[in-house]
């Protein structure tokens, strides 16, 4: 039975993590940023009120979590406002830079601090390949710049923390393109099928794969658990006969 913690559980792919891994008898710390978090059960205990983008998720974190030695960490929480050349939102911005790529920085910081985090742990900082500088192809046009960075920002920040903490075994995992209330609500449930999306239940289902096979050969790397087939501009960019899990490029 492996303790697992799911930093974002409350919907979309954090909320499939949840109950796949639960649903296999794991031990299960969920986070949910609202006060009116589910009730915990057998194998999932739920902490509420962790904001990613406050400087108290750690320790709160560390406060709930009291002297649990954790297996597998996931921070899979996200935010993703659109914006245009013509119209960029200062405030939209900030939040999305914090919640993706500062606000893991501080959590992973106060769990390993406070000695929760056991050798050999694997910690995954879900990101996304809009983070790929290299991927970013021109039939896709400019825009949205405070997500597609902050991701990038994100990458950056699995690879320093890799370094800081090899024994810890850190790696950055992508999920597919998702079927969720996030995509649909900002208009791209219009590139779903055309996307290759995938709902958030096979995106874990993919994603839980990937951190079983996981080992310190691919710390600090950025992945694609699904491959190719998630990825529009894959081909364009990186050509054909590519692997699945594919590593992606910075």
């Amino acid at each position: 039975m492996s303790k697992i913690l799911i930093v974002g559980a409350s919907r979309g792919l954090g909320a499939s993590l949840t109950d796949q891994y639960s649903s296999g008898n794991n031990e299960v710390f969920a986070t949910s940023r609202s006060d009116n978090a589910p009730k915990s059960s057998d194998h999932v205990t739920w902490i509420p009120n962790i904001d990613v983008a406050s400087e108290n998720a750690g320790p709160n974190l560390v406060s709930s979590l009291k002297s649990i030695s954790l297996d597998i960490i996931i921070i899979t929480a996200g935010y993703f406002a659109t914006e245009s050349f013509e119209e960029p939102n200062f405030q939209n911005e900030v939040r999305m830079y914090t919640i993706s790529s500062v606000g893991p920085v501080f959590i992973v910081h106060h769990l390993v601090r406070a000695g929760l985090v056991k050798k050999g742990a694997k910690i995954v900082l879900v990101s996304s390949e809009s983070g790929s500088i290299t991927l970013r192809h021109e039939s896709e046009g400019g825009g949205n710049y405070g997500h597609h960075a902050s991701k990038a920002a994100l990458n950056m920040v699995g690879k320093l923390l890799s370094l800081d903490l090899k024994e810890k075994g850190i790696s950055v995992g992508i999920p597919g393109f998702m079927r969720t209330e996030m995509t649909k609500s900002i208009g791209f449930d219009k590139f779903w099928d055309d996307g290759g999306a995938v709902t958030p239940d096979e995106a874990a289902t993919s994603l839980i794969k990937f951190i079983d096979d996981f080992d310190m050969n691919k710390t600090g790397q950025y992945w694609a658990p699904r491959g190719p087939r998630d990825i529009g501009t894959a081909e364009p960019v990186l050509g054909k006969d590519l692997s699945t899990p594919l590593q992606l490029p910075w």
